[in-house]
């Protein structure tokens, strides 16, 4: 009896370990890597982003009645398959460092969008992002931090552009509403490429999605429900719950704001891992 007990003691502890040790390796902190904040003020030049724009228009599902935005992995023909190979080809190789800040940063966005949605094409079938990882030890958490990109001379991992790149360098918390990790609960994948006229544009609508749709925030009758991404990166939406529900707020549709505004019980998080596939 007791070994019985001492055994599910055991197993109940090992699975917290690894829920603390996911948890930990889901939200890494921002973390400068400095040599990516040079960048060419007034800069006319432009990323072809055409191929990724095809993608999208052929493969992206904008009307699925779960609002999230799916991508038809399964149906990627062979030629399309190298076209987007192309595409992320293209990117590695080009110079981030002679763009103006906003295309910049429209670069970055998306080369790791693109090459997300490639490492789900390459894999297919899989029933989650969390599927792929470079060895099958329990310690790995997914593709992340595999430096499968070379940029610059430098090999880069998709943690990288996210945490050591974007977050510290542009200091915007709408960053996080235009990354997708090809994930059920992540916000939308939107229908067009990033670029230096319509970020802005984009940014905005990322985060009215995603605030206004159940995996972002919704209520379980008094109960507020927030995407785990709240809770990861609570710093960058003010580090307080207060800021936090300031900035959903702010984007909230009508019946939401009014919920949201003056709460002040327990927020809880959730995240579903599932494929973002039709």
């Amino acid at each position: 009896m007791l070994r019985s007990i001492s055994v599910k003691i055991l197993i109940l502890v090992s699975l917290a370990t690894l829920y603390t040790f996911s948890a930990a390796i889901a939200a890494p902190k921002a973390d400068l890597w400095p040599k990516w904040q040079n960048y060419k003020a007034g800069s006319e030049a432009r990323v072809d982003n055409s191929r990724w724009a095809a993608f999208l228009k052929r493969y992206l599902v904008t009307n699925d009645p779960s609002g999230v935005n799916k991508v038809k992995y399964g149906e990627v023909t062979v030629n399309d398959r190298r076209e987007l190979d192309a595409y992320v080809k293209t990117l590695a190789e080009t110079d981030p460092f002679s763009l103006s800040r906003l295309e910049q940063m429209s670069y970055w966005i998306n080369l790791y969008n693109a090459f997300t949605v490639k490492l789900i094409v390459d894999n297919y079938p899989v029933k989650s992002i969390l599927d792929i990882k470079p060895d099958t030890s329990w310690t790995t958490f997914g593709p992340w931090d595999e430096k499968y990109l070379k940029v610059a001379g430098e090999d880069i991992s998709l943690n990288d552009i996210e945490h050591r790149i974007l977050r510290p360098i542009f200091k915007d918390p709408r960053i996080h509403y235009a990354l997708n990790c090809a994930s059920m609960g992540c916000p939308n994948l939107q229908p067009a490429p990033y670029d230096e006229d319509n970020i802005e544009e984009l940014f905005e609508k990322g985060a009215r999605e995603y605030v206004n749709s159940k995996r972002g925030a919704h209520f379980d009758g008094a109960r507020l429900v927030l995407s785990s991404i709240y809770g990861w990166y609570n710093e960058d939406f003010g580090g307080t719950d207060k800021a936090l529900l300031a900035h959903l707020m702010k984007y909230a549709g009508k019946e939401l704001h009014k919920r949201l505004y003056g709460y002040n019980l327990k927020i809880n998080y959730e995240y579903d891992w599932v494929l973002n596939s039709p």
